[in-house]
């Protein structure tokens, strides 16, 4: 759907804005949304389906978040958590903007397997989520979102029991509380359900960690740059209401093919039993 004017929550929730975001942002309803997860471009010169983005000095760069992100601010709850994605080129950039307009409380390394090897440098395997906060009252779930990692030096009681792990079929295990580092996320492959020919699509089982812990059943997530519509479509397994805006239609229309999908099949690779597994274990 597009926006002509502005709208109320109950006619955008749970729906694609096909549109460009700049085109309505004075349009959006004000203090609705309790989580924003936003993966813009990097700033790296690159080209989106036929939609070019021209790596920026680090100044201009900074002042390009600016342009939407303090637009977006008002449609936070003062109770909403931000995430925002990012690499090592804009780092410096996507700190000073969060520290000068919201509470930085994190930033989530996480391990993206994929990619080039460099002949002349470190390949580059990682990238940053940022975590920020509207105002000091905020959601974090912790018990949903702990990781279940197997036990290589399992230690016992006195009496022989085991200490903080459990044993079953598939082996030892015990649950810890999540890091800022995830080394556990598998990059969606051709033989994955999850997987699109979107050349930046974020694993589901990342936005499932984000979604548990920063917001309950029933918020609202709101996803700036949807791209194929991970968010959404995780945000709907998961019980929550979304709103994605997605310039490009491909994109769009995959992003509600997905959607439409997710009602009948809410398996999220990873995360099983109410818990996130470790790469390559049972939750897999």
């Amino acid at each position: 759907m597009r926006l002509e004017r502005p709208a109320p929550l109950e006619a955008i929730i749970d729906h694609t804005l096909h549109q460009d975001l700049f085109a309505l942002l004075d349009w959006l309803p004000e203090s609705s949304v309790d989580l924003l997860f936003a993966d813009p471009p990097y700033n790296l010169s690159k080209t989106f389906n036929g939609r070019p983005f021209t790596s920026l000095s680090l100044a201009d760069y900074e002042n390009w978040l600016e342009t939407w992100l303090l637009p977006l601010k008002r449609i936070l709850k003062p109770t909403a958590s931000l995430y925002l994605c990012g690499d090592w080129h804009s780092a410096a950039a996507i700190q000073r903007v969060l520290e000068r307009h919201f509470i930085l409380r994190n930033r989530i390394t996480w391990e993206r397997e994929k990619g080039r090897g460099a002949q002349t440098n470190w390949k580059n395997c990682a990238e940053d989520i940022w975590f920020a906060t509207q105002s000091d009252e905020y959601t974090f779930n912790l018990e949903a979102v702990k990781l279940k990692r197997r036990v290589m030096a399992p230690y016992t009681h006195p009496n022989g029991q085991p200490k903080d792990w459990q044993e079953n079929k598939d082996g030892r295990f015990r649950l810890t509380h999540p890091a800022n580092l995830w080394t556990d996320i598998t990059i969606p492959f051709w033989s994955m359900p999850e997987n699109t020919d979107h050349p930046t699509q974020k694993p589901e089982k990342l936005l499932a960690k984000v979604i548990l812990a920063s917001s309950n059943p029933g918020d609202v997530v709101f996803d700036p740059f949807l791209g194929s519509g991970t968010t959404s479509v995780v945000a709907r397994k998961l019980g929550r209401h979304f709103v994605g805006v997605e310039i490009d239609e491909t994109y769009a229309c995959l992003a509600e093919k997905r959607l439409a999908l997710a009602v009948a099949d809410t398996r999220i690779q990873g995360y099983a039993d109410g818990v996130f597994w470790e790469r390559n274990s049972s939750g897999r």
